[in-house]
């Protein structure tokens, strides 16, 4: 692995204090509590080193869209980045449940009765408790995540026969749009989908809503999200060291 350059380090601290600062204003006109949000640093395409520099800034929690480029990078980081997770945003296939299994420490998004059963069969034989997340469909143009909340809490209600899974929350995307009104009304829908899934399903630890990317977590924070999923705003479209 390339050495960590102290130019292109201090460059990445820089972006992720100032993500943090504009996720604070946003928490402070929601009258929440900084602290009631995580910032998750989406390393898709950007190599190793860029994991180094986020880890330095503070930064323990870490987004992958594919499996298999998750295995070849975070394979050289072991031992260098305590304290962290690494989470799964991408659309998981059967095929690559056993390695997502022993590799992630969550997986955002469970689409699907099938990948769930899957999963979880993966995860026992490995001897772990693996946290998941459901995707909800809420407008975006992908045709990932649950069509609607009768699917969603089907598979929350499957969920529970598993003791290899740790169901924390929801997960979604809102439409890419420069139209937030389009936006703030997927993040509404997902917030009430998690409220009621949190009713029908009771757990301390199910905590965690995943809404918010680069061009919209601000509106997402506004509107409950407890994690935002940040990559171009720290990276660029993909920044070399």
């Amino acid at each position: 692995m390339e050495h960590l350059n102290e130019e292109f380090a201090a460059n990445i601290a820089a972006n992720i204090a100032q993500v943090r600062q504009r996720m604070a204003a946003a928490c402070a006109r929601s009258g929440r509590q900084a602290s009631s949000v995580e910032l998750l640093v989406v390393t898709k395409f950007n190599p190793a080193v860029a994991v180094l520099a986020a880890h330095a800034a503070g930064v323990r929690a870490f987004g992958e869209n594919r499996v298999q480029e998750a295995e070849a990078k975070f394979a050289t980081l072991e031992g260098l980045i305590p304290g962290s997770a690494v989470h799964l945003l991408g659309h998981l296939q059967s095929n690559k449940a056993k390695k997502a299994a022993a590799l992630f420490d969550c997986v955002q998004s469970i689409d699907s009765v099938d990948i769930l059963v899957e999963l979880a069969r993966r995860a026992a034989d490995s001897g772990t408790v693996l946290d998941v997340l459901f995707e909800l469909h809420t407008g975006e143009e992908s045709k990932s995540g649950f069509q609607d909340t009768d699917a969603l809490f089907h598979a929350m209600e499957k969920a529970a026969t598993f003791p290899s899974l740790h169901p924390r929350g929801l997960m979604t995307m809102a439409p890419y749009t420069d139209d937030m009104t389009v936006v703030r009304s997927s993040f509404k829908a997902c917030r009430k989908a998690f409220s009621q899934a949190g009713t029908l399903f009771p757990s301390a630890d199910f905590n965690l809503l995943s809404m918010g990317m680069t061009n919209d977590f601000e509106v997402a924070i506004e509107e409950g999200s407890t994690m935002v999923r940040i990559g171009t705003a720290i990276f660029g479209s993909r920044l070399q060291q």
